[in-house]
């Protein structure tokens, strides 16, 4: 049996519990994952930080999350999502637990690359699902899964609460705790993968190491990268720096911003089970479409900055005034949540598709390069409102990020298409 393709589907409810102790277990941890888009506010407050330095403390969990990624994925393939599912949150909720007791800025970058092990529970949870379900149920089973990305909205929703009430310090304690559990729950409430126990019955072996990685030279892989660093690594980054954005342009106190950035995340991540049932029926392909042109069409309003206009009209000069305002801000906000939710769940049915053998490697790699743009965009944020001195700078690059995606899909698809044509022309001749 190969290291990824599961066997024919059994009568025991393996596939579900493991599907959603999984689930449970990434919304823990995507909640601890992205702790600092509550609790970086006052740390920002307390330490006098910049903008690009506070883009840097909210990001930098979100860099080691990306980075550690591929790792788990291979590991997750040879060793079983069970074992390293469990050590990724321990580790984290160690961290986490440490957190609470740094001082200065220096101790709470390096307190947050551990935080940021959290996110690399996606990857591990990806190869370990993915091992219980067919093929054609896949996307949906992993959309399903994806939905732990609803843990952005439980961290906005409480930790503003737990922040005023006793301070930033007893939130990292009680997201610690609850990590610590979860892991707890997790290992004793799961099993191993269907490839783990057959190859502890029959006594096989992995791949080789290095063999694992052989995918990652195919372009195809970087460009569902590409696609990944919008739809996940913009909704990260998104969901971190929401509350920073809507406290500086409508001047929201931090628990209201909270709510609005948990109304953002929550159909950013409930959605993509629903994503993943449409790339099951209709295709990733074309669910992918819709998640770009839409996307494009909300970034670019998004991206327009309020203005005043004076233009002369026929008895003399007439003057307009531009600007989005929070209401409609959080209708446009909701829109593009919800289709980088459908995104994201597409990005990761062409996995399985395309690189059955390879799951853990490839969807370690894709998530990586999306985590990483949950890293690089908080960061080029706050730079390009130091820069431009302009709020709405942040989604002028998502409308960019997003129409390069496009453009590079719709070229790639036309040239497979013909690749695929040219042949049976000249058969036909």
């Amino acid at each position: 049996m190969n290291a990824t393709t599961p066997p024919a589907p059994s009568q025991d409810n393996g596939p579900k519990r493991a599907l959603a102790m999984s689930t449970i277990a990434f919304t823990v941890c995507f909640a601890v994952w992205t702790i600092f888009s509550i609790i970086g506010v006052r740390i920002k407050q307390e330490l006098g930080l910049s903008e690009t330095e506070f883009g840097l403390l909210v990001g930098t969990p979100i860099l080691t999350g990306s980075l550690v990624r591929i790792v788990l994925g291979v590991w997750t393939d040879r060793f079983g999502g069970r074992l390293v599912y469990t050590a990724t949150m321990l580790a984290a909720a160690a961290a986490t637990f440490l957190l609470a007791f740094a001082q200065t800025y220096t101790q709470m970058l390096v307190a947050a690359l551990g935080v940021g092990l959290a996110g690399g529970s996606f990857a591990v949870g990806v190869a370990y699902v993915s091992r219980f379900f067919p093929a054609d149920r896949q996307g949906t089973a992993l959309g399903i899964f994806g939905v732990g990305n609803v843990g952005a909205a439980v961290t906005k929703f409480a930790a503003p609460f737990v922040l005023v009430a006793a301070g930033w310090q007893e939130v990292a304690l009680i997201w610690a705790a609850a990590l610590g559990f979860m892991a707890f729950i997790f290992w004793f409430g799961t099993e191993d993968d269907p490839v783990i126990r057959e190859r502890r019955i029959h006594g096989g072996q992995p791949k080789e190491f290095w063999s694992e990685f052989a995918p990652l030279k195919n372009v195809q892989v970087w460009r569902f990268g590409l696609y990944y660093f919008f739809s996940f690594g913009a909704f990260v980054a998104l969901a971190l720096w929401l509350p920073r954005y809507l406290i500086g342009v409508y001047g929201f106190d931090i628990a209201t911003a909270g709510m609005i950035g948990a109304a953002y995340s929550i159909p950013a991540s409930i959605f993509r089970a629903y994503g993943g049932v449409l790339s099951d029926r209709v295709g990733a392909r074309t669910v992918m479409y819709w998640t770009f042109g839409v996307s494009a069409v909300a970034t670019l309003i998004l991206a327009l900055p309020a203005a005043d206009y004076v233009v002369r009209g026929i008895s003399g000069p007439m003057s307009f005034h531009f600007e989005v305002g929070p209401i409609a801000f959080m209708v446009i906000a909701f829109v593009l949540g919800f289709f980088m939710s459908l995104g994201k769940a597409a990005v990761y049915k062409h996995i399985p598709v395309y690189y059955p053998q390879n799951v853990g490697a490839v969807g370690g790699l894709v998530g990586m390069i999306g985590g990483l743009g949950g890293f690089v965009l908080p960061i080029a944020f706050g730079a390009l409102n130091d820069l431009t001195g302009l709020w709405t700078s942040c989604f002028m690059l998502l409308f960019a990020i997003v129409v390069a995606s496009l453009v590079w899909m719709h070229l790639s698809i036309r040239r497979m298409s013909r690749t695929e044509i040219e042949p049976l022309a000249v058969a036909a001749q």
